[in-house]
C-alpha cells in the first residue's frame, strides 16, 4: 500500500520518463506534488525505494527506474483512513520504461590534467565530471583533463576531457594514460619494441618518446573524449 503522495510521485516520475527519457529534478518534483522542500522529495524516494518501487542508479545524477508501478484502481472513499490517502498497488507490467538509459549519467572522477605533450603530473584533485554514460561501454572508468596538442592530429585538443577506462593492459596502438617511471601521466599512442616502449603523439611536431617497459606502466585506454564549447 502507498500513501497518496508516494502513488503521485511514482506516477509523476514514469510520465516524465516515457515522455522525455530524463528523470525529473528534485525541484520539479517538489513543485508538482507541492511540497515545502526537497527533504520531502527524498522521504518519499527513500520510501519508495525500501518497498520495492523505485531504484536510483548508483553514481549517476538524476537517474531513478521505476521497478513496479501502481495499479489504476482506487479504493472507494468510504475504505480511506483519516490522514494521507491510501492507494492499493497490483502486480507490475512486464514493461520498465525503455527511455531510462537516455537519462543515465554518471559521475567519474576527475583526477586532473594530463599532457598531450610533455608529461605531467596527473591523478591529483576529488572532483567528479559527469558523463553520459552511452559515451562509455563496460567498465570502471575516470576522466582526465587534457592540456596540450601532441594529439591534435587524433582529434584530441586541449582542454578536451579524456574518459579512460581503468585497465593495466593496452595492445600496440591503442591510446592509452601511461604513468612514466611512477610520477607522470601522459596520454599517448602505445608501442612495444622489444624491451622498450615507445610513446607516439599524433602531431608531428613532436617526436615519439621512449622508456624501458618496467618505466612505464598502463593506466587506462581512451574510451571517449567530451568537449565544452564556450
Amino acid at each position: 500500500m502507498l500513501t497518496a503522495k508516494q502513488h503521485e510521485l511514482i506516477r509523476f516520475i514514469q510520465q516524465r520518463l516515457e515522455e522525455t527519457g530524463i528523470s525529473p529534478s528534485f525541484e520539479e518534483m517538489k513543485e508538482a506534488l507541492d511540497l515545502k522542500s526537497k527533504s520531502g522529495v527524498h522521504r518519499l524516494i527513500s520510501a519508495l525505494e525500501e518497498r520495492g518501487f523505485l531504484r536510483r542508479l548508483p553514481n549517476r545524477a538524476r537517474a531513478l527506474e521505476v521497478i513496479r508501478e501502481p495499479g489504476d484502481t482506487t479504493p472507494a472513499r468510504a475504505a480511506v483512513p483519516a490522514g494521507d490517502n491510501v492507494v492499493p498497488m497490483v502486480p507490475p507490467a512486464p514493461r520498465v520504461a525503455e527511455s531510462v538509459a537516455a537519462n543515465d549519467v554518471i559521475e567519474l572522477p576527475l583526477h586532473g590534467r594530463i599532457a598531450a605533450g610533455a608529461p605531467i603530473e596527473a591523478f591529483e584533485g576529488h572532483s567528479t565530471l559527469p558523463v553520459p554514460a552511452a559515451l562509455l561501454g563496460p567498465g570502471e572508468h575516470y576522466a582526465l583533463e587534457v592540456s596540450g596538442d601532441s594529439m591534435i592530429e587524433a582529434g584530441i585538443f586541449d582542454g578536451d576531457f579524456a574518459l579512460v577506462r581503468r585497465t593495466n593492459t593496452a595492445r600496440d596502438g591503442e591510446i592509452v594514460v601511461a604513468l612514466v617511471r611512477g610520477e607522470e601521466a601522459t596520454l599517448k599512442y602505445l608501442r612495444k619494441e622489444g624491451g622498450q616502449v615507445r610513446l607516439d603523439p599524433a602531431n608531428a611536431a613532436y617526436d615519439p618518446q621512449f622508456y624501458r617497459s618496467d618505466e612505464v606502466e598502463v593506466q587506462g585506454k581512451l574510451a571517449g573524449l567530451l568537449r565544452r564549447y564556450h
